[in-house]
């Protein structure tokens, strides 16, 4: 079985995978627009227990893009979990027997076309059919888009998966219920909502207040380490080449901000997206310096990325509380 669908082509998992879905609903809107509608942008820094190093995260946590996208569009979204491997199965065949494209969240280590083997378990991709022996599934530009496959044995155990970021087999599918509003009508709402949720992050490991608590965890993180080599390198990979668009996300909600310019017509967002041009340049910084610290293991470099992170989140704060203030006011 395989149904006939048009790929979303993304840099992002999460917004290929849904933006997969859109394009079967017949909703067509950019990678950096879905991720701004979606209320994307973040900053999230993660040590959690079992964690073979800790983990910088530039946009909102697993799911909440997608849930975030279908409220703002007024769409019905129905997710699906369970610790039944035999159900979890089922709640694809249902969906693909329907001709819906399904969304689904695992762990990328055990897909067949991953040729770099970590573990992340908020890895998401749509899925098309299927035969006997493997799923057709889409994933991002960088993967293979639309012509790649894994087997259902390895696809059952990327789903199953256990770990930091884990969801229950979880699945996804998104229909119509109703008007499509008007992107320029729903676009001030969607910003205003991620400018304040990042200003005011539940705990110091989020937002510009987590990029500062980087700037101290990345010495001890140094200091502790048995691998500094590996450690850093996979960062630095995360960062540019792991879905983000580069810069930790910041290219792309950059972009957002300059399409919420032309569609509005409103300044503020143009100066945003002017601003995290600049900010952008020094994510692309840290992630240099952190191959440095790879290859030299000098703590001259961890100093100067300590330094970064601090100007980092000044300028991303600076940035965000203005454009908040200048959307509050209009």
């Amino acid at each position: 079985m395989k149904l006939k669908i048009k790929a979303f082509e993304g840099q992002h998992c999460e917004t290929t995978a849904t933006g997969t879905l859109l394009n079967q609903l017949g909703i067509e809107l950019s990678e950096p627009m879905l991720f701004g509608l979606g209320e994307g942008f973040a900053y999230g820094f993660m040590n959690f227990k079992g964690m073979d190093f800790p983990f910088m995260g530039g946009r909102i946590r697993s799911d909440y893009i997608t849930k975030n996208l279908c409220k703002n569009l007024n769409l019905d979204l129905e997710i699906k979990e369970t610790t039944s491997i035999k159900k979890a199965w089922k709640n694809i065949e249902i969906a693909l027997e329907k001709g819906k494209a399904v969304g689904l969240k695992l762990d990328c280590y055990h897909l067949d076309y991953f040729t770099k083997k970590i573990h992340f378990a908020a890895h998401y991709v749509a899925m098309y059919g299927h035969d006997e022996k493997d799923a057709f599934l889409v994933d991002t530009m960088r993967q293979g888009g639309s012509s790649v496959k894994t087997s259902l044995k390895n696809l059952e155990l990327a789903r199953n998966e256990r770990g930091p970021l884990s969801s229950k087999n979880l699945s996804y599918t998104i229909e119509k219920k109703g008007k499509i509003p008007e992107i320029k009508a729903i676009i001030n709402e969607a910003v205003l909502r991620n400018a304040e949720d990042y200003l005011n992050p539940p705990i110091r490991n989020f937002g510009y207040k987590g990029i500062f608590k980087t700037s101290v965890e990345v010495k001890k993180w140094f200091d502790r380490t048995k691998n500094i080599e590996s450690d850093f390198e996979t960062s630095a990979m995360i960062m540019e080449n792991a879905g983000t668009g580069g810069s930790l996300f910041r290219n792309i909600y950059r972009d957002f901000l300059k399409e919420a310019h032309n569609i509005t017509g409103n300044k503020s967002y143009l100066e945003a997206s002017n601003s995290f041009k600049e900010i952008a340049v020094l994510w692309k910084n840290v992630s240099d310096l952190f191959l440095k610290i790879s290859k030299t293991k000098d703590r001259k470099f961890v100093e100067e990325v300590s330094d970064l992170f601090l100007e980092i989140g000044q300028k991303e704060q600076q940035t965000m509380e203005k454009l908040f203030q200048n959307l509050s006011n209009n």
